[in-house]
Parts: structure tokens; C-alpha cells; sequence
């Protein structure tokens, strides 16, 4: 299956243009905007997304946008494909002067025709619950969007037991990451693990010589998103990210995670980062694993990615 947009836009059973409030909008591929428009239509949402946040997941991912009579930016939609199976949908934003008027279901239903023969998975903003519902999309779990200014904490957390030390990972432990994070995920990401990769500082740390937790760490929107965290303690999920937030101190630090009780988001909580808001993690066609019914020794994503990645 290709996953290219090209047979997407303008052809086959779906419009490439549509009248909306009295003026004419068509639609693009994302590949084929500037930079700065896409992030003028970030601004206009909200979204704390810079330029090079736009570069990084046009590179890992395909998408539509719709531009008005003079190319002006007013709304997007993304997917990220992980093999020929499975894709997330992200960066779906709608120009408030749009919303409602049908341009961002206009977009999904494109996304969705574009990828099909895949199961999906999303994290729905509360203004987009109602689309992504229409669609078939299934809710989950919700992610809490933790973020502030990091406080480097007087007291170093307790090594987990049995663990030898936390360390600066290398790339050499790229493979050991990217096959932690599928067993936590659930589908193999080595494409976008390799690309996140390269542009962290990552934390492990080892058991018995073998990886059993890690934390990246990158420039994202406001400052540094912590993300994705995999563990298969709240302890060892702790001790990973702790140099992080150290090393940030006193500067934005942003951590998306499901968890909302246990030593994990309390850790995270007095490390400055206080909810700030939360999404839907939903999904189309194969529904998520429960959590509470997965294997003791499967590691869990402590810390999605991005809410558009996972």
C-alpha cells in the first residue's frame, strides 16, 4: 500500500475544492506549504507549534490542508503511518472563523480515504470530540497535558531495585529503544523512534544488562516536550525522566501522559509540571488494549511522544 498522498487530492469520489460561508476553498498537500503558513495557522488555534515542530512531522507523516481563494492556510489534517496496518491522525486544526462549517470533517474524510485499510488511533481535543465520533472513532483513555517550569528536585529519586545506574543513551541503544517502546505501544515505530532518535537526549535505564526503561527528550512548542517515556515501573519510569527535568531547570517542560494517580504523576506534579489540559486518546477499527489486562512484564508509555504522534 502506498502510503503517498498524491491520488488524494481532487480525485476520485471526493471534491478537491467546496464553497464554505461564501468563499471558495480547495484543498493541498501539506508537502507542498511553507512553513510559515502552516505555523500561522497554528497561532490562530492556539498551538504552541514553531516551524521546525511542522518540518519534523511533515517528514513522518502525510497530510491535507485547505487554503482559501488567496492560499491562506485555514485548516489541516495529518497521519502517520506505522507499516501497511496502522496510523495515528494528528494536526488536525480548523481556522476559528471555519469551525463548524463542515471543513474539518472535509479534511478527516480525505485523511481517512487517503490511508485506508488501516486502523487508526487519535487524541481528540474536546472541540473535535463530536467530529471524530461522527466518524467512528471509539474513546479511551484520557491524556493529561502536564507542563511548566521544571524545579529541580533538592534529592535525587531512589535507584529502583536491582537496577544498575541511569545513563545518557547512545546510538547504539537505538534497537533496544525501538523494541522497548513497540512492546509498550503495541506496533512496531522504528521509522519515527529513529527520527525522534536523532534529535533527543535520551535517559535508560538497564536490568541484568538489558534496557528496561527510557525517557527522550527534545525542543517542542514552548520550550522541551519529555517524550515517549517507557517503563514497566513508576519508579523506573521516575528515575529516567529526573534527569530531565534537572537539566531543565527553570526552563518550559511539557510531558503528555495517561497516568493521573500513583507515585509517577506525582513525581511529575512536583516537578512543576501541572495539568494544563487534557485530550481523548480514541481509536478506529481495532480497539486499544486494556491496561488492566496486559501482561505483568509488558512495559507501559509512561509519556506519549506528541498528542499528534502518540
Amino acid at each position: 500500500m502506498e502510503d503517498g498522498v498524491g491520488d488524494g487530492v481532487g480525485d476520485g469520489a471526493l471534491p478537491g475544492s467546496r464553497t464554505v460561508d461564501a468563499f471558495d476553498v480547495r484543498v493541498a498537500d501539506i508537502a507542498d506549504i511553507d512553513l510559515e503558513r502552516l505555523q500561522a495557522l497554528s497561532i490562530s488555534v492556539g498551538w504552541p507549534h514553531r516551524a521546525e515542530d511542522w518540518q519534523f512531522v511533515r517528514e513522518v507523516g502525510h497530510g491535507f490542508v485547505a487554503l482559501d481563494e488567496i492560499d491562506r492556510v485555514l485548516a489541516s489534517a495529518m497521519w502517520f503511518p506505522h507499516g501497511d496496518d496502522f496510523a495515528t491522525i494528528g494536526m488536525v486544526m480548523t481556522s476559528p472563523r471555519l469551525q463548524a462549517l463542515g471543513v474539518g470533517d472535509w479534511l478527516m474524510k480525505r485523511v481517512l480515504s487517503a490511508s485506508a485499510g488501516r486502523t487508526y488511533r487519535l487524541n481528540a481535543t474536546r472541540a473535535a470530540l463530536a467530529l471524530y465520533r461522527s466518524l467512528g472513532f471509539i474513546g479511551h483513555r484520557t491524556v493529561f497535558q502536564c507542563q511548566g517550569e521544571a524545579r529541580r528536585s533538592d534529592r535525587a529519586a531512589p535507584m529502583p531495585a536491582s537496577a544498575q545506574a541511569v545513563r545518557r543513551l547512545e546510538a547504539a541503544d537505538l534497537a533496544a529503544v525501538t523494541a522497548l517502546d513497540e512492546r509498550a505501544f503495541g506496533i512496531s515505530r522504528a521509522g519515527l523512534m529513529a527520527r525522534l532518535f536523532e534529535q533527543s537526549v535520551g535517559y535508560g535505564l538497564e536490568r541484568d544488562g538489558a534496557l528496561v526503561a527510557f525517557a527522550l527528550c527534545r525542543p517542542f512548542g514552548r520550550g522541551h516536550v519529555v517524550g515517549p517515556v517507557v517503563a514497566g515501573a513508576d519508579e523506573d519510569a521516575i528515575a529516567v525522566i529526573q534527569p530531565h527535568v534537572d537539566e531543565h531547570d527553570g526552563r518550559f517542560l511539557r510531558l503528555d501522559t495517561h497516568l493521573d494517580e500513583g507515585p509517577f504523576p506525582l513525581f511529575v506534579a512536583r516537578s512543576g509540571l501541572r495539568i494544563h489540559d487534557t485530550v481523548l486518546t480514541m481509536s478506529l477499527g481495532a480497539p486499544l488494549t486494556d491496561p488492566s489486562t496486559r501482561a505483568p512484564d509488558r512495559p507501559v508509555t509512561y509519556a506519549l511522544a506528541t498528542q499528534a504522534l502518540g
